[in-house]
């Protein structure tokens, strides 16, 4: 086939939709999963949301004027992948619970050999939407195997698992934590948030979408369009202007520590969960009820977890908490790529291999040297702080669909990758993130940032408005000239003959 996608979530999907407009519809996407949704369709836990306005989760090929509420709940947006994979009749392209288990670059043949548990494939274009959200992180503590009660990853949420008048250690402080600790401490009998480091919140000033207004957008899809572009630049100013240092930053504290004081007043609490960092430094979190929720009787914050007994958990105090049940929010490995270690290059690295050689870069976060026609959404340096990956990888489709339907072999120069790195690392030293007095997700082992682009959304779309030939060692490939319906077709025929 030309294209072979691995993930149905957003970048998935909006690949597929992009090509088959370029002309290129004979591909297919690839999932592990039983249903479309990416992380949309994996965490399920209770309270789970978009921090992001809604407007901003949707696919600009896919505009929708339904959504119920600024911030989405999880059911809704999978409700709308599927909603896009049925109106753009996808169906017959996707290959569910199917999980690729290598792929392989050809270099006599051009062109990738995909194992996959449902069977072998070739494809000339391999496209990586796997995205960060991926596979669940866990810490490093001991005895977590004699812990003889429930336990669970808020991406792997135990629905059997009935939490009311159940003692809970929910452990981490990030964006699912603020979200499930909220859900869950009015059923529960008691909760212990075990905080290693408090977060930076924000008032989500979440509401539901009155019908008269969804029956505007709907009318009107110049002006659907109108407040997506407004909701993106809205997001940019207030949120991306506290990652610099100036007037912006402090006004953002000042924003996050009325929100804190307003909502615990005891100074006790009040102080234990105020951060010691620079705003920004970590992921900026929104919640109007995280703060609430901790100041009810039944809820109680703990320092880090040390280590876990049979019956329950030690904080970093000392102190034992008996619990029934153990809810990890501790996040995903962003750093440690789903496929890398499945994709095997032109010379028969890996991709985590060539990960850990350049640092984990990739040229404009997407193509990555030694690597032909493999593209990567969601790459190195393409995520956010601040707004939705969404736009970023909408800007990398745009950027690889005239590669892919040139049907030309495409492998970016060592030498521009470098550079480009360097540029992101150059850009980066001077922000919040590198400079900010925390250690994060963001960082690797050397204290490289290599998650998050360094600019606007805007930013990076205006970058990968076109893409670049001249950085790449360019090949005839199988077909060697564009791909439009009518040569696809031919294509067809002839294979079939």
């Amino acid at each position: 086939m030309r294209v072979c996608i691995v993930g149905a979530g957003f970048s998935g999907i909006g690949a597929a939709i992009s090509l088959r407009r370029a002309g290129v519809v004979d591909l297919a996407i690839l999932d592990r999963g039983p249903a479309v949704g990416g992380a949309w369709r994996d965490n399920t836990y209770p309270g789970c949301a978009c921090d992001v306005q809604s407007r901003l989760y949707e696919l600009a090929a896919a505009p929708w004027p339904e959504w119920s509420r600024k911030f989405a709940g999880h059911e809704e947006i999978r409700s709308y992948l599927e909603s896009v994979v049925e109106i753009f009749g996808l169906g017959p392209d996707l290959r569910l619970d199917t999980e690729v288990l290598r792929a392989a670059w050809d270099d006599a043949a051009l062109l990738w050999r995909v194992s996959t548990s449902g069977g072998d494939l070739t494809a000339d274009v391999l496209i990586s939407a796997c995205g960060g959200l991926t596979e669940p992180a866990y810490p490093r503590i001991p005895d977590t195997e004699e812990f003889t009660g429930d336990a669970m990853h808020t991406a792997r949420w135990d629905h059997d698992v009935d939490l009311r008048g159940k003692r809970v250690a929910v452990v981490g402080t990030g964006a699912s934590a603020i979200q499930v600790v909220p859900a869950i401490a009015p059923i529960a009998k008691e909760v212990v948030l075990l905080q290693r480091t408090p977060p930076w919140v924000l008032p989500r000033r979440d509401r539901a979408v009155p019908a008269w207004y969804r029956s505007l957008l709907s009318a009107s899809p110049t002006l659907q369009r109108t407040m997506r572009e407004a909701s993106s630049w809205a997001r940019e100013v207030q949120l991306l202007s506290f990652t610099r240092q100036g007037p912006f930053r402090a006004m953002g504290e000042r924003m996050a520590r009325r929100h804190l004081e307003k909502q615990i007043p005891d100074p006790v609490l009040r102080e234990r969960v105020t951060p010691r960092y620079d705003m920004g430094c970590k992921r900026i979190l929104i919640s109007d009820d995280y703060f609430l929720a901790l100041m009810r009787d039944n809820v109680t914050v703990a320092s880090a977890l040390q280590r876990v007994t049979a019956t329950g958990v030690v904080d970093a105090d000392g102190a034992e908490h008996l619990v029934d049940v153990i809810v990890w929010a501790t996040g995903f490995k962003v750093l440690d790529p789903p496929l890398a270690d499945r994709i095997v290059g032109r010379d028969g690295d890996t991709l985590a291999q060539a990960f850990d050689r350049n640092g984990m870069s990739a040229y404009r976060g997407t193509t990555v040297a030694g690597f032909p026609n493999l593209y990567i959404l969601q790459g190195p340096n393409t995520g956010l702080g601040h707004s939705s990956v969404v736009l970023m990888s909408e800007a990398q489709i745009d950027y690889l669909v005239p590669a892919v339907a040139s049907g030309l072999v495409h492998e970016v120069d060592p030498a521009r990758q470098e550079a480009y790195r360097d540029e992101i690392d150059q850009r980066l030293a001077t922000t919040v993130w590198q400079q900010g007095g925390c250690s994060s997700w963001y960082q690797n082992g050397h204290g490289r940032n290599v998650a998050l682009w360094p600019g606007s959304t805007h930013g990076f779309a205006r970058s990968m408005r076109r893409f670049d030939p001249d950085a790449y060692r360019v090949r005839r490939g199988r077909l060697g000239r564009p791909a439009g319906p009518d040569s696809q077709k031919k294509e067809r025929t002839n294979a079939a003959t």
